[in-house]
């Protein structure tokens, strides 16, 4: 019997198995590195040991210490979550050998599974389909193929290349990533399927023999190679093909002699065709749909397993109704989801039913990493929650979950939100017509839900009007009314920076406190308060009443209907939401301090991280587009490349150093200035 259980691993994961072992009585010991100290997984745990550093190669990546901390803190059992070492052979055995419970496979299973080639030519033995592979560059005979890591997964060490020109570099790159990740540069090549469908099977298996499937999962949406919108069942998958393709995967697992919760998963081809891709000898990211549907707690089953328990069952359970789950990161889709940090400052989902359990009933489910006040870092994956809803109908689940995420209040860091309502909103999503390609192929839900033009200016009259409110409040001056001057005629001007531009608001407020004119107008962010540039509140805009004004909210009546907006101000932003959507608006200092030039040659940081490879020297001659230098974070590797031909006159960083987001990395003089 499992007493007290190591978590080895962080954030959502972390909390879900820590969330599960409350609830049936397990102790648990949570592991933190620097970054960590003050997140939620560390703070719920029983116990919490502290892995000094911040690298996953020197904290949830060091075997050694995961085991050290389990013995320090009393723990007879450790379970890996996913990611990390959850799929490495040597630390499964390391656990085994210090004499505690492993809430896993066995190593020989992760091990025969854990070479993604060697796993391959198994199964292809066995009679399943799979696809061509190779192993080197030279050996590839045709394209595109997808480079992938034979370890870990999550789209981490994942490349799409179309031509052999680009294969030794995304080789090269891929197993970099692969080895930050997973501490295991393998990689290897495979044919790519175009608009295929990323369909996988969940399995469950104890060591009495019993193999029981819990139904597929559809994970088509993907972005970067990982998936971001899982559901289950798939609308593309008829009651014969689940039964074909969990027949295969019970063979699989079979074929190895496994034992606890693995998946086993597969590409779709649009003619039908199907092909086995990889076994995750783990528990998934999207594992809460599948809990939804089936009714069971899966973890709670990864430790009657190990426990030597048998499952409750022999055949699979039946299906109950549709689940969608959506991942929430901290990330840029409009600039190649490029990861974001900062402060959560405020994190609310309405309509949460549960939070990292089975509903006994349709509803909303929430299994976050983070909470209000969580500094998202630059280390780590940059997931802060999955959202998945759970209702009778596929239409009723995507509809549930849309509408969820877009009324979230998510103020401090960018997050791929917006992008996930439009996905789930959109024609071809509804009917059921999605693949991997799917955001390639639809670029209209890259568009920011608050995307109308009326829209943004009335969020920016509802930001002008509350930070008028907070400042009388704060001046005592609550007997005035609002913007009263002894000129009424000169117009309140106040101007914000927004993810679409620079607007100006202009208002005015009569005697009697009520708004007599306004304008909102895109500025040139230069010309804000020079002479000659007052606003003209003659312009075209619908006619506006103050029905309520506050430091935190502010409805105003346009054209005959109410609106109301929740503002939440933390320094110079202002965080505006609406049922027409959010957007972060930044209060432009009406003295800024001149910009910064770092010239026209100037390379900066893309974001907050530690510069990984330098690829050119003082004086070496580079062509547009080429790789200069590269800028770690979060997991991944980030590329600055040059952007003209010309000559690297200055190098302003080293390998290893942190820098911040518009950091000078080096100077570029282009050729027309040499």
């Amino acid at each position: 019997m499992i007493r007290r259980l190591l978590v080895a691993n962080r954030g959502e994961i972390a909390r879900r198995i820590i969330a599960t072992c409350r609830a049936v009585g397990v102790e648990t010991v949570a592991v933190y590195s620097d970054a960590d100290s003050a997140t939620p997984h560390a703070g719920e745990a029983d116990y919490a040991v502290h892995l000094p550093g911040n690298a996953p190669t020197a904290t949830y990546l060091r075997g050694d210490l995961l085991i050290d901390a389990a013995r320090r803190a009393g723990a007879d059992a450790v379970h890996p979550g996913y990611g990390f070492l959850s799929e490495n052979a040597d630390f499964a055995q390391a656990v085994l050998d210090a004499g505690l419970t492993w809430v896993g496979p066995s190593p020989k299973a992760i091990a025969v599974m854990g070479s993604k080639v060697d796993a391959k030519a198994l199964v292809g033995d066995a009679g399943v389909p799979v696809l061509p592979t190779w192993h080197e560059a030279h050996e590839v005979t045709q394209f595109p193929v997808m480079v992938k890591a034979s370890a870990g997964g999550g789209g981490r060490g994942m490349r799409l290349v179309r031509d052999p020109e680009s294969l030794h570099e995304a080789l090269a790159s891929a197993r970099r990533e692969a080895a930050g990740a997973f501490g295991d540069g393998t990689v290897f090549c495979e044919r790519y399927v175009e608009r295929a469908r990323h369909i996988e099977v969940q399995l469950i298996a104890d060591s009495a023999g019993t193999v029981v499937s819990l139904g597929e999962r559809e994970c088509s949406i993907q972005r970067r190679h990982q998936k971001i919108i899982e559901e289950t069942p798939s609308p593309a998958v008829s009651p014969a093909l689940r039964e074909e393709l969990c027949a295969a995967a019970i063979a699989v697992a079979r074929a190895i002699g496994y034992v606890g919760a693995g998946t086993v998963e597969f590409v779709l081809a649009p003619e039908g065709d199907w092909y086995f891709l990889e076994m995750n000898t783990r528990l998934q990211v999207e594992h809460p749909v599948t809990e939804l549907v089936v009714g069971i707690d899966l973890v709670r089953l990864q430790l009657l397993v190990a426990e030597g328990g048998t499952l409750p069952w022999n055949g699979p359970p039946p299906l109950r109704g549709h689940a969608i789950e959506a991942r929430l990161y901290a990330e840029d889709p409009a600039y190649a989801f490029l990861p974001n940090s900062g402060t959560l400052h405020r994190f609310e989902i309405p309509g949460v039913s549960k939070e990292f359990a089975p509903m006994l009933s349709p509803g909303l489910r929430v299994d976050a990493g983070v909470a209000a006040g969580t500094e998202i870092g630059v280390y780590y994956d940059p997931m802060l929650a999955k959202v998945i809803a759970w209702a009778p109908t596929r239409y009723e689940a995507a509809r549930q979950l849309g509408t969820a995420l877009a009324r979230a209040r998510i103020h401090g860091v960018g997050t791929n939100r917006d992008l996930l309502v439009r996905v789930l909103r959109h024609p071809s999503f509804v009917g059921g017509g999605i693949d991997t390609g799917f955001l390639d192929r639809h670029p209209e839900v890259f568009a920011p839900l608050l995307s109308s033009v009326d829209a943004l200016r009335l969020s920016c009259l509802a930001a002008a009007l509350a930070g008028a409110y907070g400042r009388r409040s704060a001046a005592a001056l609550g007997m005035v009314p609002a913007g009263w001057r002894n000129v009424p005629s000169v117009p309140q001007t106040v101007a914000y920076d927004a993810p679409s531009g620079t607007f100006e608001v202009a208002y005015r407020m009569d005697r009697d406190d009520a708004l007599a004119a306004w304008s909102v107008r895109l500025v040139d962010r230069d010309d804000i308060g020079l002479p000659g540039t007052t606003p003209d509140l003659a312009d075209d805009h619908p006619p506006v009443a103050v029905v309520l004004a506050s430091l935190e909210r502010v409805v105003l009546d346009v054209a005959g209907v109410r609106l109301a907006f929740d503002i939440h101000r933390v320094g110079d932003v202002s965080y505006v939401d609406s049922s027409e959507g959010s957007v972060a608006l930044t209060e432009v200092p009406r003295f800024p301090p001149p910009p910064v030039d770092v010239g026209e040659g100037g390379l900066v940081a893309p974001l907050p991280g530690a510069v990984g490879r330098i690829l050119v020297v003082p004086g070496q001659r580079v062509a547009a587009g080429e790789l200069v230098l590269t800028v770690e974070a979060m997991k991944l590797e980030h590329a600055v490349h040059a952007p003209a031909d010309g000559v690297i006159t200055d190098l302003r960083v080293a390998t290893g150093a942190q820098v911040e987001a518009g950091t000078l990395l080096a100077i570029l003089t282009p050729d027309q200035q040499s």
